[in-house]
């Protein structure tokens, strides 16, 4: 993981998000981050250093003259092996402090104090009124212009009962995005565009032909790649999944309709990755009512063969690089290395299908001019990241 063994000070201002701010150090200490927590007086009357301890495994700082730093500056010592300094929730008046240089407590003063190199992350949280207020919007402004990454804010219900921008990232909204601030930014300017999930070709109105996949691995790589700093587009076929944050998503239902969406978005595209399982064959004759059960023989359906939208994507003009998914049954390596062969790509990801589809984990082949390369078997999100970067490696000359 990305935060594993970054050391995060985390500050909270005063707001009601502070609740928020407790999953987010949840989040944090999983993914493998020391977390040090300093709050401002006004946070302690929403939620209390014990849980931000307990939850962080550390000491609460809030005091600058805390006799457990022996030295009195913990507005020193507590930023000079810190990865970065995150303020959730950050309040309108803790934004002000940070404009004008404010230093007259522990989490302004360390903010001042922090080295030119470390980087400073803000979620705002307030009022919708207050976040549109032409003051505070001045110095998000400056603190932009002072190289400063604001997180949000993002709209919806507030606790003042008014809706409106102003609430401060969800929890998980923010693990993401700062594990996106320390990803690797392998493919940044680079253009990808994804298929992922299955596709579903219909028989009538309420039946139809698709597969087992759930569009994990797909959607896994989209984030990581997005991640890795690239634009990415992802057409989806028919799944239950969220789409990761910051990927323009196309949702398609059958493979010509993803064939077309493919074929219409592919012109100026980097990279291709081919992860969805695709229908090989659609009817041919799709029925305009259900088909109902009869005392006769089961219904005949007739096929015709879908468009291969990897080898027509390979086969333009001047196509992107490209790397194609084959899900096998058996003889894995012996197919996955003359599929690679006989769609002309570079890059063939192999796995057996039918141990995979569906579950969290998987075991994966890479197959090139060189020979075969096994990735052992991780998590998908995992697996993801090191398929970007060995993508990442033979794009670079």
């Amino acid at each position: 993981m990305t935060l594993a063994g970054k050391h995060i000070v985390l500050g909270l201002s005063g707001g009601i998000a502070c609740y928020k701010a407790a999953e987010l150090v949840r989040g944090l200490v999983k993914a493998g981050a020391q977390v040090q927590v300093v709050m401002t007086a006004s946070a302690q009357q929403f939620i209390t250093p014990v849980t931000m301890q307990a939850l962080s495994g550390r000491p609460v700082f809030s005091n600058q003259w805390d006799s457990r730093i022996s030295n009195h500056m913990a507005h020193i010592d507590l930023t000079r092996e810190a990865d970065a300094i995150v303020i959730a929730p950050c309040s309108a008046d803790f934004m002000r402090k940070l404009v004008h240089g404010a230093a007259d407590d522990l989490l302004s003063a360390l903010c001042l104090a922090r080295p030119a190199t470390l980087p400073l992350l803000v979620a705002p949280a307030m009022n919708v009124e207050m976040w549109e207020n032409p003051a505070t919007q001045r110095n998000a402004a400056q603190l932009r212009q002072d190289g400063v990454h604001l997180l949000g804010p993002v709209a919806g219900e507030q606790a003042c009962g008014e809706t409106g921008l102003g609430r401060m990232m969800e929890p998980e909204s923010l693990l993401e995005s700062l594990t996106s601030f320390f990803y690797p930014k392998q493919l940044l300017g680079k253009k990808v565009l994804i298929t992922a999930g299955p596709t579903f070709e219909p028989i009538d109105p309420v039946r139809g032909i698709t597969n087992l996949s759930s569009g994990k691995m797909g959607y896994a790589i989209a984030r990581a790649a997005a991640m890795a700093g690239a634009t990415v587009t992802m057409v989806s076929g028919p799944t239950a999944l969220t789409p990761p944050s910051g990927v323009q998503t196309v949702s398609v239902t059958t493979a010509r309709q993803m064939y077309d969406a493919v074929m219409a978005s592919v012109s100026d595209k980097d990279v291709f990755i081919a992860v969805a399982a695709v229908a090989d064959w659609q009817v041919t004759e799709v029925s305009a009512q259900k088909i109902k059960k009869q005392d006769a023989a089961a219904p005949s359906l007739s096929f015709k063969e879908n468009p291969d939208i990897l080898a027509a994507v390979a086969a333009l003009p001047a196509p992107p690089y490209c790397v194609g998914f084959a899900a096998e049954s058996e003889n894995l390596l012996e197919y996955g290395a003359a599929k690679r062969l006989k769609k002309n790509i570079p890059l063939l990801v192999g796995n057996i299908g039918h141990q995979t589809f569906g579950k969290d984990d998987n075991e994966l082949v890479l197959f090139d001019a060189q020979g075969q390369h096994p990735l052992p078997r991780a998590s998908k999100d995992q697996l993801a990241d090191r398929l970007i970067i060995e993508i990442a490696k033979r794009l670079t000359p």
